[in-house]
Order: C-alpha cells, then sequence, then structure tokens
C-alpha cells in the first residue's frame, strides 16, 4: 500500500479534488488523503485505488471518522470522499488519524 497523507496548498476544491484523481492514476494500491485550509474552513479528501476497495477499505467510512476533528462531515462513494469543516485547528488531528485508519 502507498500512504500518502498530507496538508496541501491549494486555492479550491475543485483543485483538491483534481489533484486527488490525479495522484490516483500515478500510483498503484494508493490510500491518499489530503487536507487543506480555504477561507479559514478545513478540507479533506479521501481516495483509495480499486484494490483497496477490495480489502474492505471505503473512502465514505474514512471520511466520516476523521472529519469529526475538524467539526464536520462529508460523504461520497466507497473510492472517493471529501468533507469541510468548521475547525481548522483540527486538520492535522484529522490527518495524523488517516494514517491510524490505514
Amino acid at each position: 500500500v502507498n500512504i500518502l497523507v498530507s496538508n496541501v496548498e491549494v486555492t479550491n476544491a475543485e483543485m483538491l479534488k483534481q489533484l486527488s484523481y490525479e495522484l490516483k492514476g500515478e500510483v498503484q494500491n494508493l490510500y491518499l488523503v489530503l487536507g487543506t485550509v480555504i477561507n479559514d474552513k478545513p478540507l479533506l479528501s479521501v481516495m483509495l485505488s480499486d484494490t483497496l476497495l477490495e480489502k474492505g477499505l471505503n473512502a465514505n467510512n474514512i471520511i466520516k471518522e476523521i472529519s469529526r476533528e475538524i467539526n464536520g462531515g462529508g460523504g461520497g462513494q466507497p473510492f472517493y470522499a471529501t468533507a469541510g469543516g468548521k475547525n481548522p485547528q483540527g486538520l492535522e488531528n484529522a490527518l495524523k488519524k488517516a494514517k491510524e485508519l490505514v
């Protein structure tokens, strides 16, 4: 499993999504969690390769678990999910928790 959990600087949510999809196309067996703060609002993105879905991982479940750290919520599909929140100070804790869920 290639684990990439990182805080990134992007200017909008669409760029975060685009980056997630680009990385999925480049890296096999990818467990990707990206976090950013845009206009004082934290955002999280979780992307999983198909091989990880077959092993039972689910991006929707992961995002629900880690978005609690940013006082937020979200959802999506089994391979890709996003969340927004109200607590940018919780972003680092959300990323740390994401690493523990692998």
